[in-house]
């Protein structure tokens, strides 16, 4: 293909060299001339590893030269990649003037071009950007729509500074965000030789993914140097406890715990998070992220609260009570909490949880429910389809198809607050439905 790439810092830089590595034919421009003139003689406007010497492999080629001319570039080309600052203002905010301002360059040459072009978006955005800042911005200047005249794609880049050559040559996936197939289609064909996942999926989307990765690395920093800290106090060598805990790639290292819901319970992870910030207090040691843990977990709950209290109806019944479905386990389930809150304002609440039998609780787990929930046995019922018949509100605490079943068969007129996604990305046909993150 023949691509032209707009930025030549160091994504620009990376993907240009990288792209004219795979075949392609590509024009890289700035406004800056000495980037220019110096990747057209063969060098590297930055440093970084490996780019020096492909640089100067791909021009010697004839694959990669580079120009301070928009027309040119949109003249010569039929994709463009945008890969420009976008750096934080004084308040702390995204400042997007780079990317608005090469949006209106690149639409005023689209306007002289008759043939399809394809515009794809690589700078870091936060959501919303492509359509509220480039989309309009390329519209307005060239007179042409979007998804009919010329293709927007989002295409976030996971390139480490210092690795970025080996990172852009097996990244660890691949995220097109499109609001048209065509688009979508050709930006995919790049790919088309990567073993990495590629995954296709709406603009907004794509603009988070970013996000979501580059937050979860610097939470994963500070997790790690706050475990470290405690451990120095402790004489515990961090290195070996955090090597031991990378290791467990099931739970740990993976999926697991991460996909949005309610908030966390349990017998384990509240105790055991309390019992760690004790002992940091005895030690002097202070955890911020892990302080404010249970902060971000109660404000969770309560965004639930609010919400149930929005709805404006005061009858509700709960599909689930335990903290993990198919166990009786009551113990800090942030389900027994949001029943003590609702019914402390004075809501009607039945709870239908098969796993859950007062006969059968014992122990902590007995001692736990008398004391939060003492009336308990007046709340429990057994037949949810009469529950879900005389309350308004069906709050869903449980992934259990059976819920859904009963919910496709006697729920049309009620309002469900899902708590779970119980149904996937679909709708459920009832009468309101909120999900509690979705």
């Amino acid at each position: 293909m023949r691509i032209s790439v707009f930025g030549l810092g160091y994504v620009g830089t990376v993907s240009g060299a990288c792209l004219a590595e795979m075949g392609h034919e590509v024009v890289g421009v700035d406004v800056d001339s000495f980037k220019v003139d110096t990747v057209n003689a063969g060098q590297s406007p930055i440093v970084e590893e490996l780019i020096n010497e492909l640089i100067q492999d791909m021009v010697s080629q004839g694959r990669l030269r580079a120009t301070t001319s928009v027309d040119e570039a949109i003249a010569a080309t039929d994709l463009s990649i945008i890969c420009v600052g976008t750096p934080s203002d004084k308040s702390g905010a995204l400042d997007t003037t780079y990317v608005k301002r090469v949006s209106e360059q690149i639409g005023q040459a689209l306007a002289a071009k008759p043939s399809y072009h394809l515009i794809v978006l690589r700078s870091t955005v936060l959501p919303g950007t492509v359509d509220g800042v480039v989309q309009p911005a390329l519209e307005s200047h060239s007179s042409r729509k979007a998804g009919a005249d010329f293709g927007l794609c989002f295409h976030p880049e996971f390139l480490r500074e210092g690795s970025s050559v080996k990172d852009f040559r097996e990244p660890p996936k691949i995220v097109i965000g499109a609001n048209d197939q065509r688009a979508a289609d050709t930006l995919s064909s790049l790919y088309k030789d990567f073993s990495a996942p590629l995954f296709v999926t709406s603009l907004r989307a794509a603009e988070m993914v970013k996000y979501a990765d580059n937050c979860f690395h610097a939470l994963k920093v500070v997790f790690g140097n706050e475990i470290g800290l405690l451990c120095k106090h402790l004489d515990i060598d961090s290195h070996d406890v955090m090597s031991i805990f990378c290791q467990d790639k099931k739970l740990n290292i993976s999926p697991a715990y991460l996909m949005p819901g309610f908030a966390y319970g349990g017998s384990c992870l509240p105790k055991d998070l309390r019992a760690l910030l004790q002992l940091a207090r005895s030690q002097n040691v202070e955890l911020p992220v892990l302080s404010n843990v249970q902060r971000s977990n109660a404000n969770h709950l309560n965004h639930v609260l609010e919400l149930i209290q929005d709805i404006g109806k005061r009858t509700i019944v709960m599909l689930g009570l335990s903290f993990k479905p198919g166990t009786d386990d009551l113990r800090e389930s942030p389900l027994v909490e949001l029943v003590e809150r609702l019914t402390g304002k004075g809501y009607q609440i039945q709870i239908y949880d098969e796993s859950v039998s007062l006969a059968r609780l014992r122990g902590g787990n007995k001692a736990y429910i008398e004391q939060k929930l003492p009336h308990l046995s007046q709340l429990l019922v057994e037949d949810m389809g009469r529950a879900i018949d005389d309350n308004d509100v069906v709050v869903v605490g449980a992934a259990n198809p059976r819920f859904a079943e009963a919910l496709a068969a006697r729920g049309r007129d009620k309002v469900v607050v899902d708590l779970v996604r119980l149904y996937g990305a679909e709708r459920p046909d009832v009468a309101a439905y909120h999900g509690v993150c979705w």
